[in-house]
């Protein structure tokens, strides 16, 4: 199905004003160590034993890597390394590293040996196809069942690095914000990299939202009560829609979900020092995928990549901002909603120990996935309930 619609055209003569960076912002971020180091003591210091109470076990110990992974984490993580044969991604060409196996393979798999059913559809599905410049991506619209009248919307980015991964991959995360939400939500197949270089995601995630916006009634959505979520790159675009909204008068986003967001093109924070060598996203991986996405480091500045140097935070719509204790991601996201914060936008951020990058979809064999899937939906709704 086919919807046309006059795209706003987004000022790109104003990202390039914002390239600048300020050294001493920069340094600043060099007092954060301390505190990030406290923050890995006291989450190290809320695990729970070896012991699964999912009755999902590791075949080995824990990695160095990840001394606090919880069980069923790792065996994710192990299976993955099974299925891959231990491939790393960055030493693939990106048409190779689309078709290796990923995370959610793993949990499949996880979910197999364990005899864990998949949990019966409670949404339906509708694919439409969207115009962008220079042509069209698919989105793919899931509403759940027996409902009636208008629902809150959220336009939901997946993550990959803009290089890798499709709203297939990250089917799971969109059905459970759908079925706990109780609204539609609108997942988005955006160009990938490195056939279509910065900023082509961002263009095709802002195009879309406004698409959701101006077809809201065919979709069944409240135009009123629309989101935006996303993970990892996805989480970035989330952010960055919810910017370019602000700044050229689009209607804004009632909420903004970051789920471990890309926020900055620094791979020298404490959580990349840290975790340089995680799974399943390492710090080497996080630079493959930049190389991939963005044509040159000056361009890496742009505040709709490195979110936390973005000269002015004011008036972005309230955010939840959910961290893996486990990831190279973990220092820029936290500053992130730090930032949000001093800007005055209300935030809600929590990090979930004893899981890594990419948890968040996994509710079927991780416990803290549930637990942040619960935290994401109840703050979604409490952000909806306020728009009358």
């Amino acid at each position: 199905m086919t919807l046309q619609t006059n795209q706003t055209k987004t000022n790109f003569i104003g990202l390039f004003s914002f390239l600048k960076k300020q050294s001493a912002i920069r340094a600043g971020r060099q007092v954060c160590a301390l505190a990030f180091v406290c923050l890995t003591l006291l989450l190290a210091s809320c695990q729970d034993d070896d012991e699964s109470n999912s009755g999902i076990t590791p075949k080995g110990p824990k990695p160095d890597w990840g001394p606090t992974i919880a069980p069923e984490m790792l065996r994710v993580i192990e299976k993955l390394d099974e299925l891959s044969g231990g491939k790393a991604l960055n030493t693939l060409t990106p048409q190779q590293a689309r078709l290796a196996p990923t995370a959610t393979d793993a949990v499949m798999a996880v979910m197999q040996e364990n005899s864990i059913p998949m949990p019966p559809s409670q949404v339906d599905t509708m694919g439409y196809t969207v115009p962008v410049a220079g042509g069209s991506i698919h989105v793919r619209s899931y509403k759940p069942k027996n409902t009636a009248g208008a629902l809150p919307g959220i336009v939901y980015y997946h993550g990959g690095g803009w290089v890798i991964a499709t709203i297939n991959t990250y089917d799971a995360s969109a059905r459970a914000l759908a079925e706990q939400v109780g609204a539609v939500v609108v997942s988005v197949e955006y160009r990938k990299a490195p056939e279509n270089k910065f900023p082509a995601a961002h263009e095709d995630a802002f195009a879309a939202y406004q698409w959701v916006i101006q077809n809201a009634a065919t979709l069944g959505i409240n135009p009123k009560k629309i989101a935006v979520a996303g993970e990892s790159a996805g989480g970035n675009l989330a952010a960055a829609v919810s910017m370019m909204a602000l700044e050229n008068g689009v209607d804004l986003p009632v909420h903004q979900l970051l789920v471990y967001p890309i926020a900055d093109n620094d791979t020298s924070s404490p959580s990349y020092l840290q975790y340089a060598n995680a799974k399943p996203l390492s710090k080497p991986l996080m630079e493959w995928f930049f190389a991939q996405y963005i044509p040159s480091p000056f361009l890496g500045d742009s505040p709709w990549i490195s979110l936390v140097d973005a000269p002015d935070l004011v008036g972005l719509p309230s955010a939840t901002v959910i961290n893996a204790e486990i990831d190279p991601l973990l220092s820029e996201g936290q500053e992130y909603a730090t930032k949000l914060k001093a800007a005055g936008v209300p935030v809600t951020s929590k990090v979930y120990p004893g899981v890594t990058h990419e948890f968040f979809g996994m509710a079927t064999v991780v416990p803290q996935a549930k637990e942040a899937q619960k935290l994401a939906a109840d703050e979604l709704k409490a952000a909806f309930s306020k728009i009358q």
